[in-house]
């Protein structure tokens, strides 16, 4: 079995981009978020004391069961030698990760949080005859609503930060990475050279001019073209927000990540 490590962190944040970058290296495959961490949480569920057939299933076979969705969804169609499965959830599954591939590293993105919630905002502005999955396809609502929908515990962005701090201050921090988003478009090769570090392959020399993935039938089935849409070349654009000031307010202070007296488990953060 290939070696198995994961992609996780915040929304709109630069894993579609940093995947496409890492599936450049013909002994990597990553992508978008995909459906494996939902079919571990399905069956982590079944196999829980809900189930009354659960009182025949130990430990040991669910540490193969689940290990086993993982080599059966990653079989002959995937011959490469890392695989990076990417998905939210993993941030708050550490301790079973560390379980199922204890070699295995987590590289989670992170961004300034007003930008994400803004990069949200502008998609569905920006898509107004297509209402979106993010917000059950509901037409109503205003920017106020849309933020304060996305970033509950329970929501896109909510949901994911929640899990980044468990993770970043959990017993498991050694196996985290962050990346910046503010970092990979600036400096993608630094970047990418400390993934490649961490995980202990050699580096790979990319091409930040020519860029592909496509995405494209995904984003308009969840009611949101663009949602996974990379540009063809490596770039930070300035650009103003579409947030109202006191939206940007709300969120500016968020990025625990960048404070060192909080790092007390010495998360590399590039």
């Amino acid at each position: 079995m290939p070696a198995i490590h994961f992609i996780s962190g915040l929304p709109r944040s630069g894993s579609t981009l940093l995947a496409a970058l890492l599936r450049q290296n013909p002994r990597v495959h990553a992508g978008m978020s995909g459906p494996v961490g939902g079919l571990v949480s399905s069956l982590l569920h079944e196999m829980s004391a809900r189930n009354e057939y659960a009182v025949f299933i130990n430990d040991a076979q669910r540490q193969r069961i689940l290990r086993g969705v993982f080599e059966q969804y990653y079989g002959p169609e995937f011959p490469h030698e890392v695989i990076f499965d990417t998905n939210r959830v993993w941030c708050a599954r550490m301790s079973l990760l560390h379980t199922l591939f204890p070699q295995g590293k987590v590289i989670a993105c992170v961004r300034d949080m007003p930008w994400i919630v803004d990069s949200v905002e502008r998609l569905i502005q920006r898509n107004a005859l297509s209402p979106s999955s993010i917000f059950n396809y509901q037409t109503g609502g205003t920017v106020y609503s849309r933020a304060d929908g996305i970033a509950n515990g329970e929501g896109l962005v909510g949901y994911a930060y929640n899990a980044l701090k468990e993770a970043f201050f959990g017993e498991h921090a050694a196996r985290l990475m962050l990346v910046q988003y503010e970092t990979l478009v600036a400096q993608p090769q630094r970047v990418l050279d400390a993934v490649y570090d961490f995980i202990g392959e050699p580096s790979f020399s990319h091409d930040f001019e020519n860029i592909r993935f496509d995405a494209d039938e995904f984003d308009t089935r969840a009611g949101t073209p663009g949602l996974h849409a990379i540009r063809p070349r490596v770039s930070a654009d300035p650009r103003m927000s579409v947030l109202p000031p006191d939206i940007f307010r709300r969120f500016e202070n968020d990025a625990f990540w960048r404070n060192p007296d909080v790092n007390l488990r010495q998360v590399r953060v590039v």
